[in-house]
C-alpha cells in the first residue's frame, strides 16, 4: 500500500526520466535500502528496466565481505545488475573518500553510458553538510551544491529523490515495511567530524535553540538554491555577451558596469570554460577592484599556470610557458 513518502518521492522524479539509463550509487544502510525499495517500484509503474546499480567499498570495516554479500543479496531481489569497487588505497579524510566515490562512480557512468546517478542523500544529510561548509568557510554556490537534481556534465545529471525526506522518515519508513539495514558503526566513530556534527552538535542545537532547525535549514536552502539559479542564468547571459567572438577574452568594460556578484561569476565561468581553472578568491579580488577598472589601463599577473593580461577594456588569458593545456 502506498505511503506519503511514496507519493512525495514520485513528485522528486521527471516523466522523462523514461528515456535514461539510470545508475543507483547503494550503500546498504537505511537511505539506500529505502531507496532501492521505493526506487524499484517506481519505475516498475513506469515499465522502466534500463537501471544498475553500483557501490564502492573502501575496505575500512572488518566485516566489508559481510557487508558486500547482504547488499548484493537485496540488489538481486529487484533483479537488477550491480557492480562493486574495492578501494585499495589509503583514504585519510572523509572528504578525499567522497572525492574517490564520486570519481569512480561518474567514471563508470560514462563507460556504460548512463546518463542519471541517483543517489539517497536526505534532508539531514544536507543540512550536516551545510553546517560543515559554514564553518570552514563557503559562498552561495558552495552550500547550495547538494540539491534534488545537479548537472554534472552535458549528458550526467545527479538526482536525489530522497533530499527531502527526514532521517525519521526514512527510519520509519524502513521499519514500516521490515526492510533489511546494515548497521554501519562507522557512524559512531567520533574521530570523523561529521559524525560528532550529527550526534552531538545538531541535538544540541536542537534541545537549546531551535527543535525544528534542521526544517528551517532545509527551508533556508531552497531559498538559496532559488537565488543561485537566478545569478547563475544571469551570469551566463553575461558571459555569453561579454566573451570575445574569436579570442579567449572578455569585454570588462561592459562586464564592470554590472553587480560585483556578476562580475565574479561571469570571471569564473571565463576561467572554468576555457581553462578548465578554479581561480581563488584573491585573484577574482584583484581583477574587479575598483584601480583595476578605473586608473589602470594596463596590468598583467601571473597565476595558476596562467597569464592575466588586463589592456584597454579587455581581459585576455593564456596558459603560461611552464604550463601544459589540457
Amino acid at each position: 500500500m502506498p505511503t506519503f513518502l511514496h507519493k512525495k518521492f514520485k513528485l522528486n522524479f521527471n516523466p522523462s526520466i523514461k528515456k535514461n539509463r539510470l545508475l543507483i550509487a547503494v550503500s546498504g544502510g537505511q537511505d539506500s535500502v529505502c531507496l532501492i525499495k521505493l526506487l524499484s517500484e517506481h519505475l516498475k509503474q513506469l515499465a522502466i528496466n534500463n537501471i544498475e546499480a553500483i557501490y564502492i567499498d573502501h575496505q575500512w570495516k572488518k566485516d566489508s565481505s559481510k557487508h558486500v554479500e547482504h547488499l548484493i543479496n537485496i540488489i538481486h531481489k529487484i533483479m537488477i545488475p550491480i557492480s562493486i569497487y574495492q578501494i585499495k588505497e589509503n583514504v585519510f579524510s572523509e572528504a578525499e573518500a567522497r572525492n574517490l566515490r564520486y570519481k569512480i562512480i561518474i567514471k563508470h557512468a560514462i563507460i556504460n553510458k548512463c546518463n542519471t546517478i541517483i543517489t539517497g542523500h536526505n534532508q539531514n544529510d544536507q543540512v550536516e553538510t551545510l553546517i560543515q561548509h559554514l564553518l570552514r568557510g563557503t559562498t552561495l554556490n558552495g552550500i547550495t551544491n547538494l540539491i534534488l537534481k545537479k548537472q554534472i556534465s552535458n549528458k550526467i545529471t545527479l538526482i536525489r529523490p530522497l533530499i527531502n525526506f527526514t532521517r525519521s522518515e526514512i527510519t520509519w519508513f524502513c521499519r514500516q515495511f521490515c526492510l533489511p539495514i546494515w548497521s554501519d558503526k562507522t557512524n559512531y566513530n567520533y574521530k570523523v567530524r561529521r559524525n560528532r556534527l550529527r550526534n552531538e552538535l545538531i541535538p544540541y542545537l536542537e534541545n537549546y535553540f531551535n527543535p525544528n532547525i534542521q526544517y528551517n535549514l532545509h527551508k533556508f536552502l531552497e531559498l538559496c538554491q532559488e537565488d543561485n539559479e537566478y545569478i547563475k542564468e544571469n551570469a551566463i547571459k553575461l558571459y555569453i555577451k561579454s566573451k570575445h567572438p574569436f579570442l579567449t577574452s572578455l569585454n570588462f568594460n561592459l562586464l564592470k558596469k554590472q553587480h560585483i556578484v556578476l562580475q565574479k561569476r561571469v570571471l569564473q565561468l571565463y576561467f572554468h570554460y576555457n581553462f578548465n581553472k578554479i581561480i581563488n578568491t584573491e585573484i577574482i579580488f584583484i581583477i574587479t577592484k575598483p584601480k583595476a577598472q578605473k586608473n589602470i589601463n594596463k596590468y598583467t599577473l601571473l597565476t595558476n599556470d596562467l597569464i592575466i593580461q588586463y589592456s584597454n577594456g579587455w581581459i585576455y588569458t593564456n596558459f603560461s610557458h611552464n604550463s601544459q593545456k589540457y
